[in-house]
């Protein structure tokens, strides 16, 4: 197997490694200490149209794939941004797939280009404090309600959620013990991050810090059937 980069890759490689190289070690430093999400960093690799790299061509994106999404996220994080620079910008390239391949036309117009030029944040709500590494034990339930769900639970570690504008959100339309099988019951969500009912609560942590890591408290979110993936 031959592992060499075709000349495009290379390409994609020394453009990335020349634009994160513009944000040297004071300015991660200084995201870090202060919290502060890397807003400059995240628009220059919009503006490049790194964000949509594997993105297909008629939601504005390049429609490449895995190999060269990875190539970007080496050279950011080789730059000196570490998992600051990379955990920024990851969900955008890596986590928006389950749209591209599941999403109703309607939804992937609604978002997929505002993802490629760097005006919509999303984070990823999975994971949940009682569930551990099963995530098929997760309790977040969405109860159908005409054209809406209701959606409550808690969510834990979610990166990006104060940023965010929408939530790629996993939930349960049927409990674990009414499953037939464990994977069956979960449903994918893409949704507004609703202040009024969601409550971010910023986890203190050691490292990492320009990128936030959150607990999210989901009291009755309504979520347009329209939201729904797959």
């Amino acid at each position: 197997m031959d592992f060499e980069l075709t000349d495009d890759q290379a390409t994609i490689r020394k453009a990335v490694a020349e634009l994160a190289g513009k944000f040297d070690n004071r300015y991660w430093m200084e995201c870090d200490r202060a919290h502060e999400f890397p807003v400059a960093f995240y628009d220059a690799l919009a503006e490049g149209g790194w964000l949509g790299v594997t993105t297909p061509e008629e939601y504005g994106g390049h429609g490449l794939g895995i190999t060269e999404a990875s190539i970007i996220l080496e050279e950011v994080s080789r730059s000196g941004g570490g998992m600051n620079a990379a955990s920024s910008i990851h969900l955008s390239i890596f986590g928006m797939h389950p749209v591209i391949l599941h999403g109703s036309e309607e939804l992937k117009r609604r978002t997929l280009p505002r993802i490629v030029d760097g005006s919509l944040h999303v984070c990823f709500g999975v994971t949940e404090p009682g569930a551990g590494l099963d995530t098929t034990r997760i309790t977040t339930f969405a109860k159908r309600d005409g054209d809406h769900y209701v959606v409550n639970g808690r969510k834990v570690w979610i990166s990006k959620a104060r940023e965010s504008e929408k939530v790629l959100l996993l939930t349960r339309t049927t409990k674990f013990e009414d499953s037939a099988r464990k994977t069956d019951g979960m449903t994918l969500f893409l949704t507004d991050l609703d202040r009024a009912h969601v409550d971010i609560r910023p986890i203190a942590k050691m490292g990492r810090n320009a990128v936030s890591s959150n607990e999210l408290f989901i009291d009755d979110l309504r979520v347009p059937v329209e939201d729904r993936v797959g």
